[in-house]
């Protein structure tokens, strides 16, 4: 038998990286969004083979003024960009500057979003040059250990850049540079030496991936939830689907390209799989087991006892005191927080509305003790000096309570009234210290009012539409999911629903907004009653939510932050 080989051709190698010409680019904007928001600023760096060819760096008048926040953020006012050249005289000597070059960006698709757009809205085609987002290659090629993140600070500060991040275009762009060049170095080390290799680099499997496809063996295609494990039967992580096969499978394929799953598979030895009658229910195990085993390689839901809550105590001069567990002392509870810092900038909106102590000193209604220089500013009522009665300093207890449980326009207008003052006076940075706190406190308790809407009722059973025209069928109790079943398409419901309520599991709630379950299991379920579909078969007690509550208040706060900076949506435009 003769075997012909023929060799290939240079052309066959695809281009040499030393040979590519890369544009490195970064754009500052007025927002976040192309259709409606505009560029302030293109920076530009032009390399090939590490040598640096050329820059292009110019301002760009954005046609309308730059929001305060923006401005906070990356330096760019209006005075700046008054006299620069509008975005109709810049674009083409840009796309002359890249032209044949492949794109490099750092989140590439914001920045070819832009670009893209406003090719669109000039009259020329989208650019066909090759592109290259570092911060994907990042996340494909360093791992956790070595780097927190892949924000360019971060990444420009692991690979010795000479130039720091600033939010200035090209100074972003040089920094990435220096990024693209250590990155090349990695993946060279890889066996990646061609443009047409670096951009099939995040599509290739792992040999570890290839040579443990034989952990889905097995694995059925139903819903539920799988584990991996390590030879010592350790979880390393834990995930859910509707299809068990299928996703356990993709694991192993070349659609799986993130860095610390890949290191993860390399460690496993088998994978569990347990299955459940249907989505949700295998939603709501994956959250417990994640909760209880801790896997090392799953990033959310690992520590449900680390939330916080702000508690208003139950004295005879209550304040907010930031606690880690619930007791059914008759406090009043907001929350949870996902940290102390988020709690206490919740706190100090509330503050901001209403002269609460914010002493730490249990106070009784006949000692008395020195005031602070709180009440000297009109933050504070002095109840410890007898100035203020136990009587007038119940009114704020009231309004405290009902700012957390119902209606927070208070705060809200207090807060606002604060950052709209701050503004006037171009303190940016103070104001959006204070938008976060308000946020931290408007989403709090929209959560809170969402989640307790459910967890006050006794027993509610719901079906939403199943695989086949069947119904799954959930029993829910205190915002805990109880037991979960699915009735054949055409069945009787009765015979159904009474098995799984008789089977379900007994519920004796605790104190607090989540009585019987992790606030994330309960909007878990709150999501699935939401869906298309889902019908209420039973309810004992009523659901609603306040109608005064804070999800209108969300829905400005969300907002302000939509209309956020060029990089970030906290640096957004103030409230209205």
């Amino acid at each position: 038998m003769v075997v012909s080989v023929e060799q290939g051709t240079l052309d066959d190698l695809g281009t040499p990286l030393v040979d590519v010409t890369f544009v490195v680019f970064d754009l500052e904007t007025t927002g976040t969004s192309p259709a409606e928001c505009a560029i302030t600023e293109i920076g530009a760096v032009k390399v090939r083979g590490g040598e640096v060819l050329g820059e292009f760096a110019t301002l760009v008048d954005p046609g309308g003024p730059i929001p305060p926040f923006v401005s906070v953020l990356t330096g760019i006012t209006d005075a700046m960009v008054v006299a620069a050249p509008k975005m109709t005289e810049v674009l083409p000597s840009f796309l002359e500057f890249v032209k044949g070059a492949a794109l490099v960006a750092h989140n590439a698709p914001f920045d070819m979003g832009f670009l893209k757009a406003e090719c669109a809205r000039q009259g020329y085609p989208p650019p066909v040059n090759a592109v290259v987002d570092t911060a994907d290659l990042a996340r494909r090629v360093l791992t956790r250990d070595e780097t927190p993140n892949c924000k360019l600070s971060t990444l420009a500060r692991h690979f010795r850049s000479a130039t720091e991040p600033c939010h200035r275009a090209l100074a972003d762009a040089r920094a990435t540079v220096d990024v693209l060049h250590g990155l090349i170095g990695r993946v060279g080390n890889l066996g990646v030496h061609s443009l047409e290799e670096l951009k099939g680099f995040v599509r290739m499997p792992t040999p570890e991936q290839r040579g443990k496809r034989h952990l889905a063996d097995g694995v059925p295609d139903k819903p539920g939830v799988y584990v991996f494990e390590d030879a010592r039967g350790e979880a390393l992580y834990v995930g859910k689907s509707s299809n068990l096969r299928t996703r356990v499978r993709s694991y192993f394929t070349a659609s799986e390209t993130r860095p610390r799953v890949r290191e993860m598979i390399g460690i496993a030895e088998r994978v569990r799989h347990i299955v459940c009658a249907t989505p949700l229910e295998a939603e709501i195990r994956e959250l417990r087991m994640i909760g209880e085993t801790k896997p090392r390689y799953n990033r959310r839901s690992r520590f449900p006892e680390r939330v916080v809550w702000l508690k208003l105590t139950d004295e005879p001069f209550p304040r907010l005191s930031i606690v880690r567990d619930l007791k059914d002392d008759g406090a009043t509870y907001l929350g949870p927080f996902g940290s102390s810092r988020t709690a206490d900038d919740a706190r100090t909106a509330i503050h901001e509305a209403l002269p609460l102590r914010q002493c730490t000193e249990r106070l009784s209604l006949t000692v008395r003790r020195s005031a602070c220089a709180l009440a000297e500013i009109g933050k504070c009522g002095a109840p410890c000096e007898g100035r203020e009665s136990h009587d007038d300093y119940a009114r704020h207890v009231a309004a405290a309570r009902h700012a957390m449980l119902l209606d927070g326009s208070s705060v809200f207008s207090a807060v606002e009234a604060r950052m709209d003052r701050l503004s006037a006076e171009q303190r940016y940075e103070e104001a959006a210290v204070d938008r976060d706190r308000l946020a931290a406190y408007v989403r709090a308790a929209a959560r809170m009012q969402r989640l307790a809407g459910l967890t006050a009722i006794t027993q509610m059973v719901a079906a939403g539409p199943g695989k086949d025209g069947a119904w799954d069928i959930h029993v829910i109790r205190h915002g805990r999911l109880t037991a979960a079943g699915v009735m054949p398409r055409g069945a009787h419901p009765v015979p159904y629903v009474e098995a799984l309520v008789a089977t379900a599991e007994t519920v004796h709630p605790g104190p607090g907004p989540t009585p019987a379950a992790s606030a994330e299991e309960t909007e878990t379920i709150l999501r699935w009653l939401e869906s298309p579909g889902v019908r209420l078969v039973r309810v004992e007690g009523g659901w609603s939510l306040p109608a005064q509550g804070a999800a209108r208040l969300k829905q400005r706060i969300d907002r302000a932050y939509d209309q956020g900076g060029s990089r970030s949506a906290r640096e957004g435009r103030p409230l209205r």
